[in-house]
Protein backbone atom coordinates (compact mmCIF):
# COMPACT_ATOMS: atom_id res chain seq x y z
CA UNK A 1 0.00 0.00 0.00
CA UNK A 2 1.60 3.47 -0.55
CA UNK A 3 1.73 5.96 1.67
CA UNK A 4 -1.07 8.16 0.02
CA UNK A 5 -3.65 4.93 -0.34
CA UNK A 6 -6.03 4.15 2.23
CA UNK A 7 -6.66 1.40 4.14
CA UNK A 8 -10.11 -0.46 3.13
CA UNK A 9 -13.52 0.44 5.47
CA UNK A 10 -14.53 -2.67 7.54
CA UNK A 11 -18.10 -3.27 8.32
CA UNK A 12 -18.67 -3.58 12.24
CA UNK A 13 -19.90 -7.40 11.71
CA UNK A 14 -16.45 -8.31 9.61
CA UNK A 15 -14.11 -6.78 12.38
CA UNK A 16 -11.95 -9.29 14.75
CA UNK A 17 -13.09 -8.27 18.35
CA UNK A 18 -12.72 -5.73 20.87
CA UNK A 19 -12.84 -2.47 18.98
CA UNK A 20 -13.85 1.22 19.28
CA UNK A 21 -14.75 3.67 16.34
CA UNK A 22 -14.33 7.37 16.75
CA UNK A 23 -16.94 9.92 15.34
CA UNK A 24 -14.16 12.36 13.79
CA UNK A 25 -10.78 11.68 12.54
CA UNK A 26 -8.25 12.40 14.80
CA UNK A 27 -4.56 11.77 15.95
CA UNK A 28 -5.21 12.69 19.29
CA UNK A 29 -4.22 10.13 22.13
CA UNK A 30 -7.01 11.11 24.80
CA UNK A 31 -10.46 10.12 23.08
CA UNK A 32 -12.93 11.65 25.17
CA UNK A 33 -16.59 10.35 25.51
CA UNK A 34 -18.03 13.26 22.76
CA UNK A 35 -15.30 11.85 20.22
CA UNK A 36 -16.12 7.96 20.58
CA UNK A 37 -18.58 6.36 18.29
CA UNK A 38 -19.52 2.41 18.84
CA UNK A 39 -17.42 -0.34 20.50
CA UNK A 40 -18.02 -4.22 19.71
CA UNK A 41 -20.11 -5.89 22.05
CA UNK A 42 -18.37 -7.53 25.35
CA UNK A 43 -15.58 -5.48 25.31
CA UNK A 44 -14.29 -5.12 29.15
CA UNK A 45 -13.08 -2.29 31.00
CA UNK A 46 -9.27 -2.32 30.38
CA UNK A 47 -9.53 -4.37 27.15
CA UNK A 48 -6.92 -3.73 24.14
CA UNK A 49 -9.32 -3.02 21.21
CA UNK A 50 -8.21 -2.14 17.60
CA UNK A 51 -9.47 1.25 17.09
CA UNK A 52 -11.51 2.77 13.96
CA UNK A 53 -12.28 6.05 12.11
CA UNK A 54 -15.28 7.53 11.31
CA UNK A 55 -14.77 6.08 8.23
CA UNK A 56 -14.44 2.66 9.24
CA UNK A 57 -10.94 2.04 8.58
CA UNK A 58 -8.08 0.79 10.75
CA UNK A 59 -6.06 3.81 12.51
CA UNK A 60 -4.72 2.37 14.94
CA UNK A 61 -4.63 0.59 18.86
CA UNK A 62 -5.33 1.58 22.65
CA UNK A 63 -6.97 0.69 25.77
CA UNK A 64 -10.68 1.16 26.61
CA UNK A 65 -12.36 1.87 29.94
CA UNK A 66 -15.80 2.91 29.61
CA UNK A 67 -16.36 4.35 32.97
CA UNK A 68 -12.69 6.45 32.53
CA UNK A 69 -12.78 10.00 32.23
CA UNK A 70 -10.99 9.26 28.81
CA UNK A 71 -12.36 5.69 27.65
CA UNK A 72 -10.17 5.65 24.71
CA UNK A 73 -6.16 5.50 25.05
CA UNK A 74 -4.95 5.43 21.68
CA UNK A 75 -1.23 4.62 22.19
CA UNK A 76 -0.58 3.62 18.68
CA UNK A 77 -1.67 5.34 15.56
CA UNK A 78 -1.32 2.82 12.30
CA UNK A 79 -3.48 1.61 9.15
CA UNK A 80 -2.63 -1.70 10.38
CA UNK A 81 -3.58 -3.35 13.69
CA UNK A 82 -0.81 -4.97 16.09
CA UNK A 83 -1.17 -7.13 19.16
CA UNK A 84 -0.10 -6.02 22.63
CA UNK A 85 3.64 -7.06 22.05
CA UNK A 86 3.25 -3.47 21.27
CA UNK A 87 3.75 -2.83 25.05
CA UNK A 88 7.36 -4.63 24.89
CA UNK A 89 8.46 -2.74 22.08
CA UNK A 90 7.27 0.79 23.55
CA UNK A 91 8.91 0.26 26.61
CA UNK A 92 11.93 -0.62 25.16
CA UNK A 93 11.91 2.06 23.22
CA UNK A 94 11.64 4.42 26.17
CA UNK A 95 14.14 3.12 27.75
CA UNK A 96 16.62 3.21 25.16
CA UNK A 97 16.07 6.71 24.52
CA UNK A 98 17.44 7.26 28.11
CA UNK A 99 19.73 4.74 28.61
CA UNK A 100 21.02 4.90 25.15
CA UNK A 101 20.66 8.13 23.04
CA UNK A 102 20.50 10.25 26.05
CA UNK A 103 23.07 8.78 27.97
CA UNK A 104 21.55 10.34 31.40
CA UNK A 105 23.69 7.31 33.67
CA UNK A 106 26.35 9.32 32.78
CA UNK A 107 25.13 12.18 34.95
CA UNK A 108 22.31 11.74 37.31
CA UNK A 109 20.84 8.56 38.38
CA UNK A 110 17.03 9.98 38.37
CA UNK A 111 15.55 11.15 35.11
CA UNK A 112 11.46 10.10 33.84
CA UNK A 113 11.84 6.69 32.26
CA UNK A 114 8.32 6.49 31.25
CA UNK A 115 6.58 9.90 30.12
CA UNK A 116 3.24 8.81 29.52
CA UNK A 117 1.78 10.04 25.83
CA UNK A 118 5.50 11.00 25.10
CA UNK A 119 6.20 7.70 24.81
CA UNK A 120 3.39 5.71 23.52
CA UNK A 121 2.67 4.99 26.99
CA UNK A 122 -0.52 6.73 27.70
CA UNK A 123 -1.68 6.73 31.61
CA UNK A 124 1.90 5.89 32.93
CA UNK A 125 4.73 7.71 34.08
CA UNK A 126 7.98 6.63 35.66
CA UNK A 127 10.45 8.27 37.06
CA UNK A 128 13.69 6.22 38.30
CA UNK A 129 15.16 7.29 41.57
CA UNK A 130 18.41 5.32 42.04
CA UNK A 131 17.72 1.31 42.21
CA UNK A 132 14.03 2.37 42.36
CA UNK A 133 10.81 3.08 39.83
CA UNK A 134 8.25 5.54 41.25
CA UNK A 135 5.05 4.62 39.29
CA UNK A 136 2.08 6.57 38.74
CA UNK A 137 -0.80 4.87 36.85
CA UNK A 138 -3.67 7.14 35.54
CA UNK A 139 -5.25 3.88 33.63
CA UNK A 140 -6.77 0.71 34.17
CA UNK A 141 -5.92 -1.29 31.18
CA UNK A 142 -2.32 0.24 32.56
CA UNK A 143 -2.69 -0.85 36.35
CA UNK A 144 -4.01 -4.79 35.14
CA UNK A 145 -0.05 -4.64 32.64
CA UNK A 146 2.13 -3.35 34.93
CA UNK A 147 2.99 -5.81 37.53
CA UNK A 148 3.76 -8.68 34.40
CA UNK A 149 5.87 -5.21 32.96
CA UNK A 150 8.39 -4.25 35.79
CA UNK A 151 10.81 -7.34 35.70
CA UNK A 152 11.17 -6.18 31.76
CA UNK A 153 11.45 -2.93 33.25
CA UNK A 154 13.79 -3.92 35.85
CA UNK A 155 16.50 -5.33 33.41
CA UNK A 156 16.21 -2.75 31.37
CA UNK A 157 16.74 0.33 33.77
CA UNK A 158 19.10 -2.16 36.23
CA UNK A 159 16.83 -1.12 39.01
CA UNK A 160 15.66 -3.34 41.94
CA UNK A 161 12.22 -2.34 43.29
CA UNK A 162 9.21 -0.36 42.55
CA UNK A 163 6.41 1.81 43.85
CA UNK A 164 3.28 2.13 42.46
CA UNK A 165 0.70 5.37 43.47
CA UNK A 166 -2.40 5.87 41.93
CA UNK A 167 -4.64 8.96 42.90
CA UNK A 168 -7.70 7.89 44.60
CA UNK A 169 -9.88 9.86 43.05
CA UNK A 170 -9.01 8.55 39.63
CA UNK A 171 -8.40 5.53 40.82
CA UNK A 172 -12.08 4.95 41.94
CA UNK A 173 -13.15 6.69 38.76
CA UNK A 174 -11.14 4.05 36.41
CA UNK A 175 -11.65 1.29 38.58
CA UNK A 176 -8.04 0.67 39.76
CA UNK A 177 -7.44 -1.09 42.88
CA UNK A 178 -4.63 0.40 44.14
CA UNK A 179 -4.33 -3.23 46.91
CA UNK A 180 -3.11 -5.12 43.91
CA UNK A 181 0.07 -3.78 44.18
CA UNK A 182 0.41 -3.45 48.16
CA UNK A 183 3.31 -6.19 47.71
CA UNK A 184 5.56 -4.09 45.33
CA UNK A 185 5.14 -1.25 47.50
CA UNK A 186 5.86 -3.07 50.57
CA UNK A 187 8.99 -4.26 49.30
CA UNK A 188 10.29 -0.70 48.06
CA UNK A 189 12.07 1.70 50.29
CA UNK A 190 10.83 4.73 51.42
CA UNK A 191 13.39 6.80 50.80
CA UNK A 192 16.22 7.08 48.50
CA UNK A 193 19.46 8.89 47.79
CA UNK A 194 20.07 10.24 44.52
CA UNK A 195 22.80 12.51 42.43
CA UNK A 196 22.29 14.84 39.64
CA UNK A 197 25.38 17.01 38.37
CA UNK A 198 27.35 15.97 41.57
CA UNK A 199 24.82 17.50 44.13
CA UNK A 200 23.44 14.77 46.41
CA UNK A 201 19.78 14.82 47.13
CA UNK A 202 17.31 12.46 49.43
CA UNK A 203 13.78 11.38 47.96
CA UNK A 204 11.23 10.76 50.47
CA UNK A 205 7.98 9.05 48.62
CA UNK A 206 6.07 9.40 51.38
CA UNK A 207 6.43 12.80 52.08
CA UNK A 208 7.27 14.09 48.86
CA UNK A 209 4.78 16.28 46.35
CA UNK A 210 3.67 13.58 43.31
CA UNK A 211 7.11 11.64 42.61
CA UNK A 212 9.15 13.00 45.56
CA UNK A 213 11.06 14.90 43.39
CA UNK A 214 11.16 17.04 40.24
CA UNK A 215 13.50 15.82 37.64
CA UNK A 216 11.71 18.17 35.06
CA UNK A 217 14.09 20.51 36.08
CA UNK A 218 17.12 19.14 35.77
CA UNK A 219 18.98 20.92 32.97
CA UNK A 220 17.37 24.19 34.35
CA UNK A 221 19.24 23.66 37.82
CA UNK A 222 22.52 22.90 35.95
CA UNK A 223 21.88 26.37 33.65
CA UNK A 224 21.45 28.45 36.79
CA UNK A 225 24.83 27.45 38.28
CA UNK A 226 26.34 29.23 34.90
CA UNK A 227 24.49 32.68 36.31
CA UNK A 228 24.85 32.66 40.09
CA UNK A 229 28.83 33.02 40.56
CA UNK A 230 29.22 35.55 43.71
CA UNK A 231 25.55 36.29 43.42
CA UNK A 232 23.31 36.73 46.37
CA UNK A 233 20.02 34.19 45.13
CA UNK A 234 16.05 34.52 46.12
CA UNK A 235 14.44 30.95 45.74
CA UNK A 236 11.19 31.36 45.83
CA UNK A 237 9.08 27.99 46.08
CA UNK A 238 11.86 26.40 46.51
CA UNK A 239 10.48 22.92 47.66
CA UNK A 240 13.00 20.80 48.37
CA UNK A 241 15.96 23.06 47.12
CA UNK A 242 17.16 22.11 44.04
CA UNK A 243 17.68 25.35 42.36
CA UNK A 244 19.25 26.58 45.44
CA UNK A 245 21.72 24.19 45.84
CA UNK A 246 22.77 24.84 42.58
CA UNK A 247 23.42 27.79 42.70
CA UNK A 248 25.34 27.84 45.70
CA UNK A 249 27.28 24.25 44.88
CA UNK A 250 27.81 24.33 41.54
CA UNK A 251 27.47 28.11 40.85
CA UNK A 252 29.46 29.73 43.64
CA UNK A 253 26.77 31.87 45.36
CA UNK A 254 27.93 33.99 47.66
CA UNK A 255 24.45 33.97 49.68
CA UNK A 256 21.43 31.71 49.01
CA UNK A 257 17.85 32.01 51.19
CA UNK A 258 15.30 29.89 50.13
CA UNK A 259 11.75 30.34 51.17
CA UNK A 260 8.76 27.90 51.13
CA UNK A 261 5.53 27.35 52.36
CA UNK A 262 5.43 23.63 53.00
CA UNK A 263 7.35 22.77 56.04
CA UNK A 264 8.08 19.01 55.53
CA UNK A 265 9.57 20.43 51.80
CA UNK A 266 11.94 22.80 53.88
CA UNK A 267 13.01 20.25 56.25
CA UNK A 268 13.92 17.90 53.38
CA UNK A 269 15.26 20.95 52.04
CA UNK A 270 17.44 20.78 54.73
CA UNK A 271 18.11 17.32 54.95
CA UNK A 272 20.07 18.42 51.03
CA UNK A 273 21.79 20.79 52.39
CA UNK A 274 23.18 19.02 54.99
CA UNK A 275 23.90 15.75 52.64
CA UNK A 276 26.11 18.50 50.50
CA UNK A 277 27.90 20.03 53.25
CA UNK A 278 26.78 23.10 52.44
CA UNK A 279 25.14 26.64 53.86
CA UNK A 280 21.71 27.63 52.84
CA UNK A 281 19.01 30.27 54.46
CA UNK A 282 16.07 28.38 55.10
CA UNK A 283 12.70 30.36 55.22
CA UNK A 284 9.59 28.23 56.13
CA UNK A 285 6.89 31.47 55.03
CA UNK A 286 4.35 31.78 51.91
CA UNK A 287 6.43 33.28 49.03
CA UNK A 288 3.71 36.33 48.28
CA UNK A 289 4.04 36.97 51.76
CA UNK A 290 7.89 36.50 52.40
CA UNK A 291 8.69 38.61 49.02
CA UNK A 292 6.42 41.42 50.10
CA UNK A 293 8.61 41.85 53.54
CA UNK A 294 11.40 41.71 51.72
CA UNK A 295 9.99 44.71 49.17
CA UNK A 296 8.96 46.68 52.34
CA UNK A 297 12.70 45.90 54.06
CA UNK A 298 14.16 47.12 50.53
CA UNK A 299 16.01 44.17 49.73
CA UNK A 300 17.46 43.45 46.49
CA UNK A 301 18.90 40.22 45.35
CA UNK A 302 21.89 39.73 42.27
CA UNK A 303 19.21 36.57 40.72
CA UNK A 304 15.63 35.39 41.58
CA UNK A 305 14.08 32.30 40.74
CA UNK A 306 10.40 31.56 41.18
CA UNK A 307 9.21 28.36 40.46
CA UNK A 308 5.35 27.89 42.28
CA UNK A 309 3.59 25.39 42.02
CA UNK A 310 0.58 25.31 39.69
CA UNK A 311 -1.96 27.80 39.45
CA UNK A 312 -3.96 26.94 36.94
CA UNK A 313 -5.98 23.80 37.64
CA UNK A 314 -9.15 24.19 35.45
CA UNK A 315 -10.29 25.17 32.33
CA UNK A 316 -12.99 26.68 33.98
CA UNK A 317 -12.87 30.50 33.31
CA UNK A 318 -13.33 32.09 36.71
CA UNK A 319 -10.48 29.28 38.29
CA UNK A 320 -8.43 29.95 34.89
CA UNK A 321 -8.48 34.50 35.46
CA UNK A 322 -7.53 33.78 39.27
CA UNK A 323 -4.65 31.31 38.43
CA UNK A 324 -3.60 33.89 35.80
CA UNK A 325 -3.76 36.03 38.18
CA UNK A 326 -1.53 34.84 40.63
CA UNK A 327 1.07 34.46 38.29
CA UNK A 328 1.41 37.97 37.82
CA UNK A 329 0.97 39.03 41.31
CA UNK A 330 3.85 36.59 42.42
CA UNK A 331 6.09 37.52 39.72
CA UNK A 332 5.36 41.07 39.84
CA UNK A 333 6.56 40.96 43.79
CA UNK A 334 9.87 38.68 42.61
CA UNK A 335 10.58 41.26 39.70
CA UNK A 336 10.39 43.97 42.48
CA UNK A 337 13.10 42.49 44.28
CA UNK A 338 16.04 41.96 41.51
CA UNK A 339 19.06 44.30 41.36
CA UNK A 340 18.70 46.90 38.08
CA UNK A 341 20.86 44.28 35.85
CA UNK A 342 20.27 41.15 37.77
CA UNK A 343 18.49 37.73 36.70
CA UNK A 344 15.15 36.44 36.79
CA UNK A 345 14.28 33.20 36.44
CA UNK A 346 9.93 32.14 36.70
CA UNK A 347 8.79 29.45 35.82
CA UNK A 348 4.71 27.60 35.11
CA UNK A 349 3.92 24.07 35.36
CA UNK A 350 0.29 24.75 34.75
CA UNK A 351 -0.73 22.81 31.42
CA UNK A 352 -3.73 25.18 30.94
CA UNK A 353 -1.40 27.91 30.99
CA UNK A 354 0.29 28.60 27.09
CA UNK A 355 4.07 29.74 26.93
CA UNK A 356 2.47 33.09 25.07
CA UNK A 357 -0.01 33.29 28.00
CA UNK A 358 2.30 32.87 30.52
CA UNK A 359 4.84 35.15 29.25
CA UNK A 360 2.42 38.06 28.72
CA UNK A 361 1.55 37.42 32.22
CA UNK A 362 5.59 37.80 33.44
CA UNK A 363 5.71 40.75 30.58
CA UNK A 364 2.44 42.75 32.38
CA UNK A 365 4.10 42.13 35.85
CA UNK A 366 7.34 43.97 34.86
CA UNK A 367 5.47 46.66 32.95
CA UNK A 368 3.71 47.46 36.34
CA UNK A 369 6.97 47.95 38.12
CA UNK A 370 8.10 50.11 34.62
CA UNK A 371 10.37 47.47 34.48
CA UNK A 372 11.74 45.91 31.62
CA UNK A 373 12.41 42.34 30.67
CA UNK A 374 15.65 41.05 28.33
CA UNK A 375 14.70 37.69 27.74
CA UNK A 376 17.64 35.72 26.92
CA UNK A 377 16.08 32.19 27.12
CA UNK A 378 13.04 29.70 27.02
CA UNK A 379 13.20 26.45 28.05
CA UNK A 380 11.46 23.72 29.66
CA UNK A 381 11.47 20.41 30.63
CA UNK A 382 14.85 17.85 30.02
CA UNK A 383 14.79 15.33 27.07
CA UNK A 384 13.75 12.82 29.19
CA UNK A 385 9.99 14.19 29.12
CA UNK A 386 9.48 13.88 25.35
CA UNK A 387 6.46 14.65 23.40
CA UNK A 388 4.79 13.11 20.51
CA UNK A 389 3.59 15.26 17.65
CA UNK A 390 -0.27 14.67 17.95
CA UNK A 391 -0.51 16.10 21.43
CA UNK A 392 1.42 19.38 21.80
CA UNK A 393 -0.54 19.92 24.73
CA UNK A 394 1.40 17.81 27.04
CA UNK A 395 4.11 20.70 26.97
CA UNK A 396 3.44 21.97 30.56
CA UNK A 397 6.76 23.33 32.24
CA UNK A 398 7.33 26.64 30.57
CA UNK A 399 10.62 28.52 32.44
CA UNK A 400 11.86 31.87 31.31
CA UNK A 401 15.37 33.77 32.05
CA UNK A 402 15.36 37.40 31.98
CA UNK A 403 17.34 40.00 32.89
CA UNK A 404 15.57 42.91 34.45
CA UNK A 405 16.52 46.41 33.53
Amino acid sequence: MSEREAPPAVDPSDRPKPWAQLKFFTFQPAIFPRMLGKVSAGVKPGDWVTVYNKAGQVCGNGLYNPRAKIPLRVVRHGTDSVDESYWETALRRAVALRRGLLKLDETTDAYRLINSDGDGLSGLTIDRYGNTLLCDVMSLGIAQRLPGWLPLLHELAGTQFARVQVDHDLGSLEGIRPSVFNETNAAAPDKVKIREHGIRYEVDFAEGHKTGFFCDQRENRRMLARLTRDARVLDLCCYTSGFALNAKISGGADEVTAVDLDETAIAQAKRNANLNRTRISYVHADAFAYARQMQSNGERYDVVVCDPPKFILTREPAGAAEGRRKYEDLNTLAISLVKPGGVFVTCSCSGLLSAEAFEAAVTKAAHRLDRRLQFFERTGPGADHPVYSNAPDQRYLKVLWARVV
